[in-house]
């Protein structure tokens, strides 16, 4: 019986699969990483010098207004309970109302969102179509032409500022060229044709086979997309070169040469297969800052993404909407970095 027990109590301590354990980790880290999130913005709304109830009631407001909805806000109870109702109505996807337009934040946030995904999208495509393969082309010809041009596009995207190249792209290809659309999504005369089922007006035209829209559209695309690509593609490329020249001075590739292989072979399918792991991080980190990092690009085409939602709520003191857009950005890097998590098990054996 002694031993029958012993077995048992074994058994009960086996360990558990690691695909168990893997997801538990990643759970928990989700959840402590969001907590951490809504706190610092939690904490942020309760230090900006700005009124929420003023900002709700205005300064003329009497005395007893101001304090109904003060009490209505919450802001008489200790700030840990004020803390757990805001962490409470984040779970749910509840960030508050506007002072803007008196409507919930997450249905703004689910308005704006799509704008910014379609161009950050765009972007980032144009970054890794052009960005990977110039960097590796840098990579193989080192101190050629080829490199000296990748160095300086690089250079010159990380230094130019976007408003000025935004500005200047306006001026050239709009208003002297007039080969692309300009401020907006789509020309006014095109506004609310197609209906919105993705957000996406790329996405609702080709739904709606309205090519006529889908061709507007994309003329008013192109160009802050092609800014927003343009700088993902200087760190996309930068980074494939770098992580290049390391493969190429590898003993590996030395051996691959010597043994008859082709320069084709061992490049793409030896250097390059050894830094996608790399790549997958770049790109992911490159996508997250076009989503977050996208405020003046949106704001210079009139673009009504979340970037420019959420300047506009700061200057109008609409704390409501600036901390949801804020714990929405920190949704999306939290998302992407699981993501590559994933990708890693799949161009990685090891990761499993």
């Amino acid at each position: 019986m002694a031993q029958a027990s012993e077995n048992g109590g074994a058994r009960s301590r086996a360990p558990l699969p690691l695909w168990v354990t893997g997801t538990l980790k990643t759970v928990g880290s989700i959840a402590v990483t969001m907590l951490g999130l809504v706190f610092i913005t939690f904490v942020i709304g309760r230090v900006m010098p700005i009124d929420p109830v003023l900002a709700i009631v205005g300064e003329r407001a009497s005395q007893s207004t101001y304090n109904a909805v003060y009490t209505q806000l919450g802001l008489d109870k200790p700030v840990v309970v004020q803390f757990g109702y805001y962490l409470w109505d984040v779970m749910h996807g509840d960030f508050g109302m506007s002072l803007l337009n008196a409507r919930p934040v997450s249905e703004d946030i689910a308005r704006v969102f799509p704008a910014t995904l379609e161009l950050a999208t765009l972007g980032v495509f144009f970054g890794i179509f052009l960005g990977v393969p110039l960097g590796v082309v840098a990579a193989v010809r080192k101190g050629s032409w080829i490199d000296q041009v990748a160095r300086v596009v690089a250079l010159v995207g990380y230094s130019m500022p976007i408003f000025w190249l935004g500005l200047m792209g306006l001026l050239v290809f709009y208003g002297m060229l007039g080969w692309v659309g300009g401020p907006g999504r789509v020309g006014i005369f095109y506004e609310d044709i197609v209906p919105s089922v993705t957000g996406m007006i790329l996405v609702d035209s080709i739904l709606d086979r309205n090519w006529t829209v889908l061709k507007d559209a994309f003329s008013h695309i192109v160009l802050p997309a092609s800014l927003l690509g343009y700088y993902s593609l200087a760190y996309i490329s930068r980074m494939t070169r770098s992580f290049m020249l390391e493969q190429m001075s590898a003993e590996y590739i030395t051996t691959a040469r010597v043994k008859g292989m082709s320069e084709w072979d061992v490049v793409w399918k030896h250097a390059f297969r050894n830094i996608r792991v790399q790549l997958i991080t770049v790109i992911a980190l490159s996508y997250a800052g076009l989503l977050e990092g996208s405020v003046l690009t949106e704001i210079i085409f009139s673009w009504p993404g979340i970037g420019s939602y959420i300047t506009t709520a700061l200057l109008s003191a609409d704390m409501n909407a600036v901390l949801g857009g804020t714990v929405v950005v920190g949704l999306v890097f939290i998302l992407l970095n699981i993501f590559s998590d994933l990708l890693y098990k799949v161009f990685d054996p090891r990761a499993k």
